[in-house]
């Protein structure tokens, strides 16, 4: 259990490994307590992840600059439009759909269960349960689902769902959740798992020069991550000067409106990575790169041949970044969300507004992806610091699932009052760009030191429209 007595940001920090003399380089525009209302401190969390990312950024520079580390602030209001920068997206004006109809909680004999059917492939997985075919109308499928799941218990639901390639967690409350062996296994481990997995010698790269300041100028990292935790963090780095290349598979699909709010500054290619010759494109880009980010589910990878030890093998000294839903435990290679997430380690419960029996609630941003995006961005740039000066290869592990524990046990709540920085008005941490895609309207990012850069150097293009090749010349 980690000491509550310690803010959101110096847990997180130590966690990072951190010299904690840095933060004194740190400071925190409060702003307004009211964007992110909840039982539980989102903001706390939120702040926290945003606060030890810059910092993050700003030792980097100052590594590669030879200057002292860059003052930090961080601006509240920024970071919870940025925590909910997907209901802040437009594209020509509209605005996206962020849950599709089958993508919601259920009562079931003996509470609730919430189903995630955002992507056509789990959708028609849901309804096979139901015995109805992947073209049955919504309304059907809704009123179907309704009457199915009112007379069966969550966890028959859970299982039978997950059997079928479907995506349902049964709703418990915190306590429950910890004393089941799949909240059991995550609660023991370490908000970021850090380790290094291979030795190689130091790779420096070259001196920082010019404004703004880019801390990860020159970086190549390859993104294979999808949704929303993965995309943030290769979203920030590419928001700091890397060369970020995200990799899809071409026969899984992607939501054209997530990628038009995390694709900023990247580009991106279709790249089959089970076939000979894109496996041959892969360990090209994979000869030059620098970091990899890693999204997919444990089974996922090892079937690919990209676990971490594996991959720092083929190319000693990268820096490895990898998420998952659900962590360490029994539920480690299952697909999940961080929707799912929230239900099953017990938020949901914790958050519901309704009267007894009422459904579970929400927190007031998809919390747990954006702050472990942010600490997953985090460990990266640490890590490409101690690769500056120790060498060697290294892993950062994070969860979904873990971040909720944090949010849930660890976290100090903080005081609330209305007068704290006044209204909370989102415009102002708002912009407009055009792009390939449309005219879009977007959140700014939040991660931000002396010098550092104000916004992407290149607006999201079609998925899978580019080049598998690095920009960077070496």
């Amino acid at each position: 259990m980690t000491d509550a007595r310690r803010s959101g940001t110096e847990q997180a920090w130590a966690a990072l490994g951190g010299d904690p003399a840095l933060l004194a380089r740190l400071g925190t525009d409060d702003g307004p307590e009211g964007p992110l209302p909840a039982r539980l401190p989102v903001m706390e969390l939120a702040r926290s992840a945003v606060a030890v990312c810059s910092l993050a950024a700003a030792e980097l520079a100052a590594r590669r600059t030879g200057r002292p580390v860059p003052r930090v602030r961080v601006d509240g209001g920024a970071v919870a439009t940025a925590f909910t920068s997907e209901r802040h997206l437009r594209i020509d004006g509209r605005a996206p759909t962020t849950f599709a109809p089958l993508s919601r909680f259920w009562r079931t004999a003996d509470g609730w269960v919430r189903t995630h059917a955002n992507y056509p492939h789990h959708r028609a997985r849901l309804l096979t349960t139901l015995g109805l075919s992947a073209d049955t109308p919504d309304d059907i499928a809704v009123a179907t689902a309704a009457a199915s799941f009112a007379g069966r218990r969550g966890d028959e639901i859970e299982h039978t769902v997950y059997a079928a390639g479907g995506l349902a967690v049964a709703a418990r409350t915190p306590e429950e959740w910890a004393a089941d062996p799949r909240g059991a296994a995550v609660s023991g481990t370490p908000l970021v798992a850090r380790e290094r997995i291979g030795g190689a010698p130091v790779r420096r790269t070259a001196a920082l020069t010019g404004e703004p300041l880019l801390p990860a100028a020159g970086v190549r990292v390859l993104d294979l991550t999808r949704v929303i935790a993965g995309p943030v963090a290769t979203r920030t780095l590419a928001l700091l000067g890397a060369d970020v290349l995200r990799i899809d598979a071409p026969q899984l699909p992607e939501s054209p409106d997530a990628h038009g709010d995390t694709g900023f500054g990247k580009r991106s290619v279709d790249l089959d990575l089970g076939s000979r010759s894109g496996s041959a494109v892969f360990d090209g880009l994979l000869a030059e790169a620098d970091v990899v980010v890693l999204g997919y589910r444990p089974g996922a990878v090892e079937r690919l041949g990209l676990t971490p030890r594996s991959l720092a093998a083929r190319r000693p000294g990268l820096v490895i970044g990898r998420l998952s839903a659900w962590g360490h435990g029994p539920w480690a290679g299952r697909r999940g969300f961080d929707s799912l997430v929230q239900v099953a380690t017990g938020i949901a419960s914790v958050e519901a507004d309704a009267g007894p029996g009422g459904p579970p609630g929400t927190l007031p941003a998809q919390a747990l992806d954006h702050g472990t995006g942010y600490l997953l961005a985090a460990a990266v740039l640490r890590a490409l610091t101690e690769q500056h000066e120790e060498g060697g290869s290294r892993l950062a592990t994070l969860s979904l699932a873990r971040t909720a524990a944090w949010l849930l046990d660890e976290l100090p709540a903080r005081e609330t009052g209305a007068a704290a920085g006044g209204a909370y008005d989102p415009e102002k941490w708002v912009t407009g760009t055009d792009s390939p895609l449309g005219r879009l309207r977007h959140a700014v990012s939040p991660v931000a030191f002396e010098g550092s850069p104000a916004d992407w150097s290149r607006p999201p293009g079609p998925l899978g429209a580019d080049t598998a090749a690095w920009l960077t010349a070496r």
